[in-house]
């Protein structure tokens, strides 16, 4: 199987989703591709002081600057890209920022309108031992968890389309924190070749990216392609170190909830042979509902099946 590396530079990033996006590299299934990516907001140089506007690969960007699209031979509507993210290095800096936006949340929250809260991390990640730190400007630290915010394919409609929301069909902006190095996720192909896009690293976040950012930084993700003709479980999957997750995505929560379960229910009738009904009852005693996140425009839920949960 080949190698193949790809490096964010114009020609292979992109700020929106389109079908129409000319191709940054073609691939075989079992393949593998080390692919750099810049932060969300495509920084090429660092920050000396916290929100300081560095030069940027996009100076008006219209959405989170990808690298890409990856096309890989036989992927088509009707099949699944399983994407095999084998290893994620995050950049030696990162940042974060809160009350960036006047939303909903911001105002709820009497922080709209005020100035925004910027910090400015150094990142200390262990490649061999794939474990590290951040330690932000005011000197307070965290374990990283890195892992790519975006991954997904265009609409099959034509136009561009924002990288904002996540979607049922393609994924996107997922913002899934359980998508660290290991995992595996399971996207129905949406457009010929995939076209898929990645970045939008995280060095880490908790569950739901509340300030609308998490630590933003640049990315390397070793990642390999399958195609597969079909799964046992509709839609955006991921098989991960800390167990099976199936995801909803809905401006309405309780749809995002109920979407996200309920292909959750379905892999426990596959898995273990039951009606939905006992399935659903084997879900409540295992399965944690958690939100992805609320930042994206468009509720995240995802229903996790830890390992080991059920024997």
């Amino acid at each position: 199987m080949t190698v193949h590396h790809l490096e964010p530079a114009p020609g292979t990033v992109v700020d929106v989703f389109s079908r129409d996006s000319p191709t940054a590299l073609t691939v075989d299934p079992g393949d593998t591709v080390v692919v750099k990516s810049l932060d969300a907001r495509g920084y090429l140089q660092r920050q000396r002081t916290p929100g300081e506007d560095r030069p940027r690969m996009f100076p008006e960007a219209r959405g989170h600057c990808l690298t890409g699209p990856i096309d890989v031979r036989g992927a088509e509507p009707g099949t699944v890209l399983a994407v095999h993210l084998k290893s994620l290095i995050p950049g030696d800096w990162g940042w974060t920022v809160a009350a960036a936006r006047d939303n909903w949340l911001n105002r709820r929250l009497g922080v709209a309108g005020g100035p925004p809260a910027w910090l400015l991390w150094d990142l200390d990640w262990d490649p061999d031992a794939g474990a590290g730190t951040g330690t932000n400007d005011l000197g307070r630290t965290v374990r990283l968890a890195p892992f790519l915010g975006i991954v997904g394919m265009p609409p099959a409609e034509p136009g561009e389309h924002s990288t904002t929301p996540p979607r049922t069909l393609g994924g996107g902006n997922i913002d899934c924190r359980e998508l660290v190095a290991g995992s595996t996720l399971y996207l129905p192909v949406t457009v010929p070749g995939a076209h898929l896009l990645l970045g939008d690293g995280h060095a880490v976040q908790g569950d739901g990216e509340v300030s609308g950012t998490a630590i933003e930084c640049a990315m390397t993700t070793e990642v390999v392609f399958d195609v597969l003709t079909a799964t046992s479980v509709p839609g955006i999957h991921a098989e991960t170190p800390s167990g099976r997750i199936t995801f909803g995505f809905h401006e309405n929560l309780n749809e995002a909830m109920a979407d996200a379960l309920e292909a959750m229910v379905i892999w426990l009738q596959d898995r273990y042979g039951l009606d939905k009904t006992t399935a659903l009852a084997l879900a409540s005693p295992s399965v944690d509902m958690r939100v992805t996140q609320v930042a994206n425009k468009t509720w995240g839920v995802h229903a996790v099946l830890p390992e080991g949960a059920i024997r």
